[in-house]
């Protein structure tokens, strides 16, 4: 299992690296409702990522044979590789220009509005159905399926990937209700980095992750 779990560390750390679910969940523990809005965030974003590992996991074909991985695995990582690509294209044009400030996201402003039930849907919309969050994670899951552990083995790879890909929003809910207002400063500062450098980061990353799964599935295929 080391080694499955060592290639798929990179999938998690790119959906942990998510600016704007990071800024989200910020955003929400700045809110009069944030004890309860964050943590319902924070498990919504989690359930997101482990479902669609699952669904993955499920999809026939993607077991391997004699230890090499199937067609249908190659097939699946070269057109998951063409979407992280696709998706890289648009964040690099959405970068900002020169001394322009970025936007954060409109439904951003209307976070003080949001009770349980909201912050827990857009934490599973970001990181189920986003396009990004999405293909990584799928990327992710077609590695497991792909290789050759039993089923049990499989879980918990993916329960694995799931805890790493969420960390980055599991910390700031956890440090939050420890040390309450007292990290207000830092949460603010990184808030406002993480929207201004969103677009840039995500050309880069889903470049790199995009060209390495079409390697994968050339290799496979080829």
């Amino acid at each position: 299992m080391g080694d499955v779990l060592g290639e798929i560390l990179s999938f998690a750390v790119g959906v942990a690296v998510s600016p704007v679910p990071i800024a989200a969940v910020i955003v929400m523990l700045f809110t009069p409702k944030a004890k309860t809005n964050g943590p319902a965030f924070m498990v919504g974003w989690t359930i997101g990522i482990l479902v669609v590992g699952a669904i993955v996991l499920l999809i026939p074909g993607l077991e391997a044979s004699d230890s090499e991985p199937s067609t249908t695995t190659g097939i699946i990582k070269g057109l998951i590789g063409l979407g992280l690509l696709l998706v890289a294209v648009g964040a690099w044009r959405k970068r900002p220009q020169g001394d322009d400030r970025a936007e954060a996201p409109k439904w951003m402003n209307a976070i003080d509005s949001f009770g349980f039930g909201k912050a827990f849907g857009i934490g599973f919309l970001l990181s189920a159905v986003n396009p990004k969050n999405l293909l990584l994670t799928a990327g992710a899951a077609v590695t497991i399926a792909s290789s050759g552990l039993a089923n049990g083995e499989q879980v918990t790879a993916l329960l694995v990937f799931a805890a790493i890909a969420a960390s980055t929003v599991v910390v700031p809910v956890v440090g939050y209700l420890i040390m309450g207002e007292r990290a207000d400063a830092s949460f603010a500062k990184a808030k406002d980095w993480l929207i201004q450098n969103n677009s840039v980061v995500m050309a880069i990353l889903l470049l790199v992750f995009g060209v390495s799964l079409i390697g994968d599935a050339i290799t496979i295929l080829f």
